[in-house]
């Protein structure tokens, strides 16, 4: 028994060893732009994978990837902080492009890369309908990463956000259905397929909304910043678990209780204060998991086994690429035709060429049974493709961008931003300053020093200020739109101090629907 014991222990300091060289190396990263100026010009998420690319290149493993590793640990709160930061109207005016690009828009990318694999490299036919379903799903991991870090306009990131977060579950149903298939235990019969899909979907959407419904019914009930932000914790894990057991996705179950906290829950059951905390406590965690991913993705590469399959990885991306183009192209039109989606031509190309794939794709391929003869070229295929949309795709998107002009005025945005930020606080402090005028032990001479300083600080951004409105009018209207999500959002938090008081019993929904219905010009 103390033998087993020692062992365990032995085990468990083994792990946490390895985690926090993992820790080490992706926070050594992250000051790299700050040391050298030119790393500035690669997103963080895609330095990760350079580096552990040049890991890998000499040998160094830091720890094994499984599926489990990624879809149990790392994938519930990258779901979770995505979907918690999405706007319900705003994916509410892009639902119908979204559920086209997530559903249709699968079937076209399994169907072209088997086809391509099948045609062009001799690949089996189940085994390629296999690959296909692997590389089916962009990833919300990548996806969100990269168009945070780049600042791509709002519409854009919200268009490719909602078809990464909800692309998953169809992905992994198809993925359910195909790995059956190279072992001959089962065949495709469409009218079960729909039935499973729409029964993992249905389980993963009643779940999550139970859960995101309870959470915020019970947070309305206390006002406890820890224990809330707990809970949010609390829910995406329990949420993925409970679903997946259930037999639904767990995926979707994830982002159904985000979507409900963020939109509804937040509102009615924490204060601003608690909403402050809660979403800088996703953001850390959401870098926290992102820096061990990314490096893990590169540092799991197997040059020698990618160098053999090369034929089949090259046939796998021009397929790939070329499904993709198909899928968003006619899909956005359609929508476009059926709903008056009026997604630009450029917003297209950047959504074809942006469709990165990542750690969803791998745990699939990691997931192929070991009795599967072929197990070794899918995941050489897989990690292949994943590299390429990363590195390539990944460091070209920027570029896209800016020559589309789809990055607009997002810099200057955050440049002014930053300037009243700074503006702000330091009004902030000059009030306060003034309230310690009197203070016994104060100097006249040392207040009235501080004074200077901060009021030459303040005329200074001031003049800064005044200069961007005047060379970049633009800048007007994006002013007058963040003051009316101001408004909107003093006049949600309003009653929802009215519902914690008791002073309204009358159920707040209503009330939030109805001022998250409200354009608020956001681009």
């Amino acid at each position: 028994m103390a033998l087993e014991s020692a062992t365990g222990e032995v085990v468990i300091v083994e792990q946490l060893q390895q985690f926090l060289l993992v820790l080490s190396v992706s926070l050594g990263v992250a000051t790299l732009p700050q040391v050298f100026s030119w790393f500035r010009r690669i997103p963080y998420t895609l330095l990760l994978v350079i580096v552990g690319l040049g890991l890998a290149f000499v040998n160094v493993r830091l720890v094994n990837l499984s599926p489990e590793l990624i879809l149990v640990i790392f994938l519930p709160p990258l779901l979770f902080e995505a979907a918690w930061n999405l706007k319900w109207s705003d994916l509410k005016r892009d639902l119908s492009p979204i559920c086209l690009y997530a559903v249709i828009g699968v079937i076209i990318s399994i169907a072209g890369v088997a086809f391509g694999l099948n045609q062009f490299a001799g690949m089996e036919l189940s085994i390629a309908l296999l690959v296909g379903a692997s590389l089916s799903a962009t990833d919300p991991v990548s996806v969100t990463a990269l168009f945070r870090e780049l600042g791509a306009g709002k519409r854009l990131t919200m268009l490719m956000e909602g078809e990464s977060l909800f692309n998953d579950g169809m992905a992994v149903v198809a993925f359910g259905l195909l790995v059956a298939l190279p072992l001959g235990t089962a065949t495709i019969n469409l009218q079960s397929a729909l039935w499973e899909f729409f029964q993992v979907v249905g389980i993963g959407i009643s779940i999550g909304g139970l859960v995101g419904f309870g959470i915020s019914y019970l947070t309305q009930r206390f006002d406890l910043p820890l224990v809330e932000q707990s809970l949010t914790l609390v829910s995406a894990y329990s949420t993925y678990l409970i679903t997946e057991n259930f037999g639904g996705s767990g995926v979707i179950g994830v982002v159904t209780t985000a979507l409900i906290l963020g939109n509804f829950g937040s509102r009615i059951g924490m204060n601003p204060r608690t909403r402050i905390i809660v979403t800088e406590f996703w953001e850390f965690l959401a870098f926290f998991v992102n820096s061990i991913v990314f490096l893990l993705i590169g540092d799991q590469i197997r040059f020698v086994i990618l160098g053999d399959n090369l034929k089949t990885i090259a046939v796998t991306i021009v397929a790939m690429i070329l499904a993709r183009a198909i899928s968003i192209y006619t899909l956005s039109n359609l929508s476009n035709w059926l709903t008056k989606s009026e997604i630009s031509l450029p917003e297209q190309t950047v959504l074809w060429w942006g469709g990165l794939r990542g750690s969803v794709s791998i745990a699939l391929a990691l997931s192929v049974p070991a009795t599967l003869p072929q197990r070794e070229e899918i995941i050489a295929t897989v990690f292949g493709v994943v590299l390429f949309t990363l590195l390539v795709q990944g460091l070209t998107t920027q570029p896209l961008l800016e020559k589309l002009r789809l990055l607009g005025s997002q810099p200057l945005r955050q440049e002014y931003m930053e300037a009243i930020a700074r503006q702000v606080a330091l009004q902030r402090t000059l009030e306060y300053l003034e309230t310690t005028q009197k203070r016994p032990g104060i100097k006249s001479e040392f207040y009235n020093y501080q004074k200077t300083l901060i009021v030459g600080e303040i005329n200074i951004l001031q003049e800064k200020i005044d200069k961007l409105l005047d060379e970049y009018p633009n800048l007007e209207e994006f002013i007058t739109n963040e003051l009316r999500g101001e408004l909107l959002a003093i006049e949600a938090d309003t009653y929802a101090e009215f519902v914690r008081a008791g002073r309204l019993n009358k159920e707040l929904s209503p009330f939030l629907q109805t001022i998250n219905d409200q354009p608020d010009g956001h681009t």
